[in-house]
């Protein structure tokens, strides 16, 4: 253990990224033992992802931006971060949604999920970067660090099996629906490294980003999971919510 907390922070998001992006790849295997999967377990897997993100977004992310000092009052810097995330993902959401349909052998509705799914991965890897050069010299910031990557990659496992199974309904092989699932996750791991190197580097840049951070995942939240989850049974959709966001609470509070 004593060799990963000397690695340089980047290096240790590399390797968190790795994590991030394996969960993805194990949910998408989820797609060569069966074509479809059950609805039920659709919605629960979806709303568990939302109240994870809900979660980590506060006590990861939003929390520790106010400890910091920049130009701004923290709360100010916090309040203009968490909206420029937010407001780059809505602008980034209504472009993506003109290109509905580009990628014909998908299907206009798989094409958007799935390019959708790939767009959020990248906030979501560079916030794991972030928090984990945040970490970088405080004596014990690093284990909330890998408990945030945790939490993340818990959600990816759902994600990458959400993303997979569609493909596959409708009509893609099972190497290439995994393949294409696998595909989303990977940019997880340039954003993570991105992520760390620049809180790292860029003096005052550390507040900002986790803000920006915690904003872009709640605007994600907002327009593709709680969505999705709630179009299915809505009280299977709420459990799943409640459970994501209190085993993400436990982690990064009681554990970190």
């Amino acid at each position: 253990m004593q060799w990963f907390l000397g690695l340089a922070p980047w290096l240790q998001a590399l390797l968190f990224s790795l994590m991030l992006f394996s969960a993805t790849a194990l949910g998408a295997s989820l797609v060569f033992f069966s074509k479809k999967m059950n609805t039920l377990a659709i919605t629960l897997l979806t709303g568990l992802s939302a109240g994870i993100m809900i979660a980590a977004s506060f006590f990861s992310l939003l929390l520790p931006a106010l400890e910091y000092e920049s130009v701004l009052p923290p709360y100010l810097t916090v309040t203009l971060g968490f909206f420029l995330g937010g407001g780059l993902l809505i602008l980034a959401d209504v472009l993506l949604s003109k290109k509905k349909g580009s990628i014909a052998d998908m299907g206009s509705r798989n094409a958007l999920m799935y390019l959708a799914v790939t767009l959020h991965n990248i906030p979501e890897g560079m916030a794991v970067g972030v928090a984990t050069a945040a970490a970088a010299g405080v004596q014990g910031a690093l284990l909330p660090a890998f408990l945030f990557a945790v939490g993340i990659a818990v959600q990816n496992f759902p994600e990458g099996a959400c993303v997979a199974f569609p493909l596959r309904g409708g009509g893609m092989s099972r190497l290439k629906s995994f393949a294409l699932s696998q595909g989303s996750g990977a940019v997880e791991i340039p954003a993570c490294v991105l992520g760390a190197v620049a809180a790292t580097f860029i003096a005052g840049l550390l507040p900002w980003a986790l803000a920006f951070s915690a904003g872009a995942m709640i605007a994600v939240v907002c327009s593709e999971l709680i969505p999705e989850c709630f179009s299915g049974n809505k009280t299977v959709a709420s459990l799943g919510i409640l459970i994501g966001f209190c085993l993400m609470m436990i982690l990064d509070i009681a554990l970190g």
